[in-house]
C-alpha cells in the first residue's frame, strides 16, 4: 500500500475525530486475534450435524439456515453461539486504541462484548443498541453508542445468523438500517475485520450509492493483504490475488476506500499512528506561579494568555490543570478566541481538569494528583511548560515539583516538551535539560534552533508567535508524530 495514500487516510480521519463525525464499523475479524472464534469454527459442528464439510462451504448464511431447516429449529445454533461466545476473552491492543479515540458511532456485526468492554475499560459509559426497543432508549451521559447490528450472544434467539433473518430483516430490524443509512451520510467511518459479503450493509450502501451519486461521504477500510503462505498452491494464491484487487476496485463504488495491510499487525501501527496525531493537535499547558520573576505581574497575565488565545486560534486544543497563577489567564486566553470566533463550544477546544484540594491525607493527596496528572497527559500529544513555582509551607518561594513530575511523566508517555525558558522558575531549568540533552527528546537537529530561541525574553505576542510556529511544525511532522 502506497505511503502517501494511508498518510492520507490518516490525516482526513484525525481531522473526522476533531470534528466529531468519525466512526468505526467493526468485523469479525477484530474480534478474532482476542480470542474469539470465526465464523467457520463456530459452524462446524453444525456442519458436520447436516452431513456436509465446512471446508467446503463458503455461504454460511444458508449452511444455518440448512441447519434450522433439518433440525425444525435453532436451539442447536443457539446453544453454539452462546457456547462460542461465552468464552473469556482478552481485549487487544485495537481495542485499546479505538476506545480511546474520540468516536461516539461504534457499528458492528460481532455478537461480542468487546468493544463495550474496552469503551468501559476506557472509563467511557456506553450506550449499547442490540434491539430495535434499544433504539428509543438513551443511557444517561452516554460517551458512545455501540449499534449492534445482527445482535448479541446475551439474546442468541434473535440473533442475525439464518436466510430467515437475513430475509427479515428490512421488516423485524428495520430502524437499524435506517440509523447505519443516517451515518454512513453524515460521518466518516473506518471499517476493520470487515469483509463485505454481509447482505444486509451490501443493501444499504447500494441504497446509499444510487440517492447520493458522487456527492456520497469518503469511507476508508482496513484490509489484510492476501499472503502466499496462505495456500498450498501459487496458481490459487494468483487468482486470490486478483480477486481481491477486483473487490477493492469495487468498493470505490460506495465511496470506500480500501487500504490494503501487509498483516494484522500493521492494523495497530494504523491505529497508533491516528491516536498520536489526534494527540498531537492538543497543547498541554503545565504551569504555576506565586510570582512571576522576572516579568512583572501584568506582563506574565498577558503572556500565559496570549499563548492559549495563538494555540486556540491555530486550531489546536488546549489541556489544563489549572495550575495557581496560570490557569485563569489560560482560559482567559481561550475564551477571548472563542469570543472572536462567535462561539462558546469547547468541546474539542478545552480539557480543563481542577486539582482536587480538600484531600488532608498528605499521601492520598499526592497519590490522586499523580493519577490527575496521568489522564491529563492522555488527551495531549504536545507540552508546554510556563513558570514553574509555589510557597512552601513557610511562604517561601520554592520550585514546582508538580511541574518537575509533569515533565517526567510528559517525556515517558513521548509527548513533545516545551519548557519556555524564558518566563524562569521550573520552566528555566527544564528548558536548559532539553538544550543539554536535545537529542533525548527530538529526533531531528532542524528544531534545536526553534526551541533554543524559547529561552529568550521577547513580548508576549513574539512569545507566543514561536510557540505556535514549534507546535504547528511538530504537528506537521509525520515524522515525529510516528514515534
Amino acid at each position: 500500500m502506497p505511503r502517501d495514500l494511508v498518510d492520507s487516510f490518516v490525516e482526513t480521519y484525525v481531522q473526522a475525530l476533531h470534528d466529531r463525525n468519525a466512526a468505526i464499523f467493526a468485523g469479525a475479524g477484530l474480534s478474532i486475534p482476542a480470542g474469539m472464534v470465526n465464523w467457520k469454527d463456530l459452524l462446524k459442528g453444525i456442519a458436520s450435524d447436516i452431513g456436509l464439510d465446512i471446508r467446503k462451504e463458503d455461504d454460511l448464511v444458508t449452511l444455518a439456515q440448512f441447519h434450522v431447516n433439518e433440525h425444525r429449529g435453532r436451539h442447536r445454533l443457539n446453544q453454539a453461539l452462546i457456547h462460542e461466545f461465552a468464552k473469556r476473552a482478552k481485549i487487544t491492543q485495537n481495542h485499546k486504541l479505538i476506545a480511546a479515540l474520540p468516536i461516539r458511532t461504534f457499528w458492528t456485526t460481532n455478537y461480542d462484548g468487546l468493544i463495550e468492554e474496552a469503551l468501559r475499560e476506557a472509563g467511557k459509559t456506553p450506550d449499547v443498541k442490540v434491539t430495535v426497543e434499544n433504539l428509543a432508549t438513551t443511557v444517561p451521559r452516554r460517551d458512545a453508542v455501540v449499534y449492534k447490528m445482527h445482535g448479541d450472544v446475551s439474546l442468541p434467539d434473535k440473533a442475525v445468523i439464518t436466510k430467515d433473518d437475513y430475509e427479515a430483516y428490512s421488516t423485524t430490524r428495520h430502524l437499524f438500517s435506517l440509523a447505519l443509512q443516517g451515518d454512513l451520510v453524515s460521518k466518516t467511518f473506518l471499517f476493520i475485520g470487515f469483509s463485505f459479503n454481509d447482505p444486509n450493509l451490501s443493501y444499504i450502501l447500494g441504497r446509499i450509492r444510487l440517492l447520493l451519486g458522487e456527492n456520497r461521504r469518503e469511507h476508508y477500510c482496513l484490509l489484510r493483504k492476501v499472503q502466499r503462505k496462505d495456500f498450498a498452491k501459487v496458481a490459487d494464491f494468483h487468482y486470490a490475488r486478483a480477486k481481491q484487487d477486483l473487490q477493492v476496485s469495487d468498493l470505490k463504488r460506495y465511496g470506500i476506500v480500501g487500504l490494503l495491510m501487509e498483516d494484522y499487525g500493521h492494523y495497530t501501527n494504523v491505529l497508533r499512528r491516528i491516536s498520536v496525531r489526534y494527540k498531537m493537535g492538543r497543547v498541554f499547558i503545565s504551569g504555576s506561579a506565586a510570582q512571576y520573576s522576572p516579568w512583572t505581574d501584568h506582563q506574565a497575565h498577558q503572556l500565559i494568555q496570549e499563548i492559549s488565545h495563538s494555540l486556540i486560534h491555530a486550531g489546536f486544543g488546549i489541556v489544563s490543570g489549572f495550575g495557581e497563577g496560570v490557569g485563569p489567564y489560560v482560559l482567559n486566553g481561550v475564551f477571548e478566541q472563542l469570543d472572536q470566533e462567535g462561539t462558546q463550544v469547547i468541546d474539542d477546544r478545552l480539557v480543563l481538569r481542577p486539582f482536587p484540594i480538600a484531600i488532608p491525607d498528605a499521601a492520598d493527596r499526592k497519590r490522586r494528583w499523580t493519577a490527575y496528572r496521568k489522564d491529563m497527559l492522555t488527551y495531549a500529544g504536545i507540552a508546554v511548560f510556563v513558570f514553574g513555582n509555589k510557597r512552601d509551607s513557610s511562604g517561601k518561594v520554592v520550585a514546582a515539583d508538580g511541574m518537575e513530575e509533569e515533565f517526567h511523566l510528559a517525556v515517558s508517555k513521548r509527548l513533545a516538551v516545551l519548557p519556555i525558558g524564558c518566563t524562569g522558575s521550573t520552566a528555566a531549568a527544564l528548558h536548559q535539560r532539553v538544550l543539554d540533552n536535545f537529542s533525548d527528546y527530538y529526533p531531528a537537529a532542524g528544531y534545536k534552533q526553534l526551541f533554543r530561541a524559547l529561552g529568550h525574553t521577547e513580548k508576549p505576542t513574539e512569545i507566543a508567535a514561536r510557540i505556535v510556529s514549534l507546535v504547528e511544525k511538530l504537528r506537521n511532522d509525520r515524522a515525529f508524530a510516528s514515534t
